[in-house]
């Protein structure tokens, strides 16, 4: 015992990290699989596609090629297909959506854009030079039944190996959340559109 008791705090941490880091080291080393991941993030709140897409851009750091089909949003213009532009034919960008359910206003014209859409998504899951996929608003699409969710979970289920695939959407169904490895669900907090700010560019689209 010393006479410092920042000397005496600061030792105590010490130890009590390294004690931490051993427990630490000791279960990222008990982890040794790799596999190809299906991730899912829905939940009532803002950011599901921002996270997906962030994914995307640190996969393409790691020299990855990427997809992504989006199945609702496609009618919009967004800062994000802009940006990934940047990348050429590293990213295979295809969005087939026409706008929300509630802006189309034609089951019909929805089921046939997501038809398509799902179409383009099983040809890249079939692309072995894609390394990650990413389904913009496959949730939507399966939450009104416009694609059979059993179907398109026994095809993610079916992918190759080394696949990973991101799903967004609200509402994700509970067969998909149970196939899925990781699952996020975004918490509605607090957002300002309820105080009356629209969706500006640059940070909605």
């Amino acid at each position: 015992m010393t006479d410092d008791p920042g000397r005496d705090d600061a030792a105590r941490h010490r130890a009590k990290m390294a004690k931490r880091k051993a427990v630490q080291d000791a279960e990222v080393a008990g982890k040794t699989i790799e596999k190809g991941l299906l991730i899912v993030n829905t939940g009532s709140g803002k950011g599901k596609t921002t996270a997906a897409l962030g994914l995307a851009l640190r996969a393409l750091g790691r020299g990855w090629r990427i997809g992504v089909v989006q199945f609702i949003k496609g009618a919009w213009d967004t800062g994000e297909a802009h940006a990934l532009e940047a990348f050429g034919d590293r990213v295979a960008w295809h969005a087939l959506g026409e706008g929300f359910t509630w802006e189309t206003q034609d089951k019909a014209r929805d089921i046939a854009a997501c038809g398509q859409a799902w179409t383009k998504a099983t040809d890249l899951m079939a692309d072995a030079t894609i390394r990650l996929l990413v389904l913009d608003e496959l949730n939507i699409a399966l939450r009104y039944d416009y694609l059979d969710v059993e179907a398109v979970v026994a095809t993610l289920r079916a992918r190759r190996p080394d696949l990973h695939v991101v799903v967004t959407g609200r509402n994700a169904k509970p067969a998909l959340v149970e196939a899925a490895d990781l699952v996020t669900e975004m918490g509605n907090v607090k957002h300002h559109f309820s105080a009356g700010v629209k969706a500006q560019a640059g940070i909605e689209f």
